[in-house]
């Protein structure tokens, strides 16, 4: 059965001083897939450890099933915790076959040996290995060896999985077949999944529900499309994919969430006198999550989907630059524009490939420019 998860005031401070977690609060409903991101340091592995019971929290509580398992006194030990957890490094037994690995992961609910293996060997035909239950993991290849880790955490039945960056040591195509295995099976299990990963579209691609941590707290909570269409800081933009950053000059009041702006280019460094270099460009219209009320400037975070190339003579642009590289990515191309006065712009999609040194236009979409007054990122 799965089981809800609901954590108050969470934070760990290490012996030594640092603190890994800093007042995170969250609640998961019973079945939903959670995906804990951000970048290394930021406490996602710290705070999946603490829901393991690997770790043992300063403060606060979690609270597993409606039962608290932690609040800083109770400690209630993993094997307690009626959790299963798949590891980045997979974390097999050399010595067994892998039926035997996926088996042992019954041994704790007192199922006989004949029974235990007959069940390994049926849950490693759901996940594509019931030819190979004789082997030993080290005759495995990586995506193989992935799936007998899962296979070991779906076996026991519980209502809470936990995963720990599983895909990050496969190449980049069997790493989305796997999402894909992934998805499919911890959902047809109907457990509370909460996995971390420091990729964004790997994020997206699972996610009922993402939590982004900063420097040990939680900055953001909501489903991919909040996450993705309303980010909460710069910080989350930035992380969560990005063309670039934009400074601006803000024009008009804010309506219903809209503002006009127009581009302010960035002073080179050693200019003391005179304006910034490059031209201004036109105004365009930004969207903000903010009360800009009062504000003069601000940046602009410019989502890859905010972005289009076309002609620098048409008169319809808002900045010209010039195409520093282009990519073919299949369905199309990217490219990385140098805009003077403003740095580099990248992952700019165009179905026509540009040359490399050609003068282009930009024009800029509402719906993927994001404005936030200047200073409005917390300081380090």
């Amino acid at each position: 059965m799965a089981e809800p998860i609901a954590i108050e005031g969470l934070t760990k401070v290490y012996s030594g001083g640092a603190t890994a977690l800093r007042d995170v609060s969250l609640a998961v409903d019973p079945g939903t897939f959670l995906v804990l991101l951000g970048p290394s340091g930021s406490g996602k592995t710290t705070l999946l450890r603490s829901l393991a019971g690997i770790e043992r929290i300063t403060s606060g509580t979690i609270m597993i099933g409606g039962t608290v398992v932690a609040d800083g006194r109770v400690h209630v030990p993993p094997d307690r915790r009626d959790a299963s957890m798949v590891f980045q490094d997979y974390a097999l037994w050399p010595h067994l076959r892998i039926r035997d690995n996926v088996a042992f992961a019954l041994r704790r609910r007192r199922v006989s040996r004949a029974e235990a293996r007959v069940r390994a060997e049926a849950m490693l035909a759901r996940v594509g290995l019931g030819a190979l239950v004789e082997r030993y993991p080290n005759e495995l290849s990586g995506g193989e060896q992935q799936r007998v880790a899962l296979a070991r955490a779906l076996i026991g039945d519980t209502g809470l999985m936990l995963c720990d960056e599983p895909l990050s040591n496969l190449d980049a195509d069997l790493r989305e077949r796997m999402r894909v295995e992934i998805s499919a099976l911890v959902r047809e299990a109907g457990a509370t999944t909460v996995y971390i990963t420091h990729d964004q579209a790997e994020a997206f691609a699972l996610a009922d529900v993402i939590g982004v941590l900063e420097r040990g707290r939680l900055v953001q909570f909501g489903t991919p499309e909040e996450i993705y269409t309303a980010p909460a800081s710069p910080f989350v933009a930035r992380f969560t994919g990005l063309s670039g950053e934009l400074g601006v000059r803000v024009l008009g009041a804010q309506r219903h969430g809209v503002t006009e702006v127009i581009p302010a280019p960035v002073r080179q460094a050693g200019d003391t006198a005179g304006p910034a270099a490059g031209a201004p460009g036109r105004s365009f219209h930004a969207r903000s999550p903010f009360d800009l009320a009062g504000a003069r400037d601000g940046v602009v975070m410019i989502r890859p989907t905010g972005i289009r190339i076309c002609s620098s003579d048409d008169g319809e642009h808002h900045l010209a630059g010039t195409v520093s590289d282009v990519a073919f990515r299949g369905r199309g191309y990217e490219h990385a524009v140098d805009v003077p006065g403003h740095g580099r712009l990248t992952g700019i999609f165009a179905d026509v490939r540009a040359s490399r040194g050609q003068p282009v236009g930009l024009r800029l979409e509402q719906a993927g420019c994001l404005l936030y007054p200047a200073g409005s990122e917390p300081p380090e």
